[in-house]
């Protein structure tokens, strides 16, 4: 069945593409100068295809074909996607997530967000932002769980109306990891010392090659407590679990038919059954247009060190994170 909409996006394409290949006949057939008629005719075609390209943009944007916009969270969470110019990028970064889900959100025919979720976790503070960008949507929200969904990512999932997954899907991981390199003993064996010039007792606590004494490492694990309880109850806020609930899952990860079970997933199915279920409740037939970031090389150029990393990890599911040098937190 033909919609209005529908009608409305190809008139708009007929008549862009229209005006630009009688635009283009004016300037370059009836006038050519020292072009030649073939010439003439081949720069129309181009301009008619230009014309039709841009006039597509336009009726998508004035008469939008889909209902849903869907945004994927893939691989470790980073701000700037991991990548600098030499290394291999990870996955968009926050930032880049976090713009596609705000373009949603100010699309016209972004009726519902459909939040693709396959990721061991990543740095705290971007986590966090990408959730509040999905509270922040104004409609329905569905975080879908395909591979894993642990710690970060599920952090991200509580900032959905609804989180659905796989029954062979690994998800939770609600803890924290705090962790260093300690390098002493190889400095010692190499003939290093380590030497700093400091201001504030603690200013250098976790640095690889000094020995952590007592006071530090309660400091540190001071820092992992405080990330732990936030992340507590974020969850419980964003899941309507009670916190005690969480904390006796002790940071463990479950695959989707047990974490159904112990209410950290909504429900179970395919892309299919999420769709079904947007469906439901968009009371429509759902149309899926997949945002992806705009981002270019700048935002490739701006990846490169991060010198500590406060992250959300994935505890078990590590094995699927990247490595982090130096001194981290991770959930």
């Amino acid at each position: 069945m033909v919609d209005g909409d529908s009608v409305v996006r190809l008139g708009i394409v007929l008549v862009g593409s229209l005006v630009a290949v009688a635009a283009a006949a004016v300037v370059f057939v009836r006038f050519p100068a020292d072009l030649t008629d073939l010439l003439g005719v081949l720069l129309v075609l181009v301009a008619g295809l230009a014309g039709a390209r841009i006039a597509s943009k336009v009726a998508g944007s004035v008469a939008p074909s889909h209902n849903v916009a869907e945004v994927a969270v893939e691989g470790p969470i980073t701000r700037d996607g991991g990548g600098g110019l030499a290394s291999a990028p990870t996955g968009p970064g926050a930032d880049d997530i976090v713009e596609q889900i705000e373009r949603a959100d100010d699309d016209r025919g972004a009726d519902a967000l459909l939040l693709k979720l396959n990721t061991p976790g990543g740095q705290i503070v971007p986590s966090e932002d990408i959730r509040l960008a999905a509270e922040a949507f104004d409609g329905p929200t569905i975080g879908y769980a395909t591979d894993v969904c642990a710690s970060g990512g599920y952090d991200i999932a509580a900032g959905c109306d609804e989180l659905w997954a796989r029954e062979g899907s690994i998800v939770g991981s609600i803890g924290v990891i705090g962790s260093r390199v300690n390098a002493n003993e190889l400095a010692d064996r190499i003939g290093l010392s380590y030497e700093q010039f400091t201001a504030g007792e603690y200013k250098d606590a976790g640095t690889p090659l000094k020995q952590l004494d007592e006071e530090e490492r309660e400091y540190l694990q001071r820092i992992v407590d405080d990330y732990y309880d936030q992340f507590v109850e974020t969850v419980a806020d964003g899941r309507e679990l009670d916190e005690e609930t969480i904390r006796d899952t002790e940071a463990r990860v479950f695959l989707g038919t047990e974490a159904h079970e112990r209410g950290l997933v909504d429900a179970l199915g395919t892309r299919e059954d999420v769709e079904d279920r947007l469906e439901d409740t968009l009371n429509e037939p759902v149309t899926v247009a997949e945002f992806e970031p705009q981002s270019g090389l700048m935002s490739k150029v701006r990846g490169g060190a991060q010198a500590v990393a406060f992250s959300l990890g994935a505890g078990v599911a590590s094995a699927f994170d990247g490595d982090v040098d130096g001194l981290s937190f991770r959930r």
